[in-house]
């Protein structure tokens, strides 16, 4: 286990990781990415508890996925099934958790502060918080794909099945954007990854 969470996780943190893993008797898996969540947390028939996480996340991202998981966990043990998944208690245990690890050499220096901002009131994903998710994806490996909220109005995009759309006009937190073919309006997340079209 020590020398898979190396590879995944900034390896100063695997000291700190690993026995938080053990205590808690948690599984811990390394799943193909996944489009719709960096991770996830259940409890197993056979009374265990396990967290997945998607091997395609950088260092930092893997990191912070799997202290979010774990937290799931810690508010399940302290407070009972009866819970909202991301209410309270799991804020009050994601924050508790994230707190030793909120500085050099676990995270980079520059994450740091913008880290501090995000658990004044974490979100239930990274992914909502475009200040974090943009400063998390400077660290993946170099790519083609642009979050919808880096587009300027009108820039038309692909997404991985092929179908093109043209960014529209911001609602609340979502990203009005029409699809060339059918006309349509469909509503995409500020970090959704896209394809830019060049015209």
């Amino acid at each position: 286990m020590k020398q898979e969470l190396e590879h995944y996780l900034p390896v100063e943190t695997v000291a700190v990781i690993q026995p938080i893993l053990e205590q808690y008797s948690l599984v811990l898996k390394i799943k193909s990415p996944r489009k719709t969540r960096h991770g996830d947390y259940r409890k197993l028939p056979n009374g265990l508890s396990q967290i997945t996480i998607n091997a395609s996340l950088n260092q930092y991202a893997f990191l912070l996925t799997l202290i979010h998981e774990i937290a799931h966990h810690v508010a399940y043990l302290n407070f009972g099934r009866r819970i909202l998944p991301h209410g309270k208690e799991w804020k009050h245990s994601f924050i508790n958790l994230a707190q030793p690890f909120l500085r050099e050499p676990f995270f980079d220096n520059a994450l740091i502060p913008i880290l501090k901002r995000h658990f004044y009131n974490p979100k239930a994903s990274s992914d909502t918080d475009s200040v974090l998710a943009l400063a998390l994806k400077q660290f993946d490996p170099p790519n083609d794909k642009n979050y919808i909220f880096e587009l300027s109005m009108g820039t038309l995009f692909k997404i991985p099945n092929g179908r093109i759309f043209k960014r529209g006009h911001q609602r609340t937190k979502r990203f009005e954007c029409v699809e060339t073919v059918s006309g349509r309006t469909y509503l995409f997340s500020p970090n959704a990854e896209v394809e830019l079209i060049q015209i």
